[in-house]
């Protein structure tokens, strides 16, 4: 597996293994904001199809409460493997363990994520990697179904905060 930021030629790629489904359009918007300098679009690779991806937002958390208690901790946001069928392989530690690294290469201490409080899963491999619990929170989402038809709710989560070496 290789894990590499996403390139201009990654983001059809993306698209064409895992559509987007948010209104606006992730892949191509999680590109952009690494464009900027906001972020890492990191996208992990096995024989040169992707099967995840997670963007590093060094601007911090979306929600204002977890910018408020963690003003300078950059999030790991948008954690993705896929297909089920490479979930407990070791992707999603390889992508937290390559943003942690490029959080040390720019010399910050700290970093966070946030996880569903229903994804018990998730949540226990970031307690196993050393996240620790800081703050609850919602978090606004909103997705077309295969219908066309546009889904908006609020996810409660815990946002999860860990010392780096």
């Amino acid at each position: 597996m290789e894990i590499a930021e996403c390139r201009p030629q990654d983001v059809e790629v993306l698209e064409r293994f895992m559509p987007s489904t948010s209104v606006d359009g992730r892949h191509a918007a999680r590109f952009a904001r690494q464009e900027a300098g906001e972020s890492s679009y990191l996208v992990p690779w096995i024989d040169g199809t992707p099967v995840g991806h997670a963007e590093v937002r060094w601007t911090g958390g979306r929600a204002p409460e977890v910018r408020a208690a963690h003003p300078d901790c950059p999030e790991i946001n948008g954690l993705l493997v896929w297909p089920e069928s490479v979930r407990s392989l070791g992707v999603g530690t390889a992508l937290i363990h390559a943003a942690e690294e490029l959080a040390l290469r720019r010399g910050i201490g700290l970093m966070g994520l946030g996880v569903g409080e229903d994804n018990a899963r998730a949540a226990a491999l970031y307690a196993r990697l050393g996240y620790m619990p800081t703050l609850v929170y919602l978090d606004p989402r909103a997705h077309v179904d295969a219908e066309g038809v546009l889904h908006e709710y609020a996810e409660r989560c815990r946002f999860l905060v860990k010392k780096l070496r």
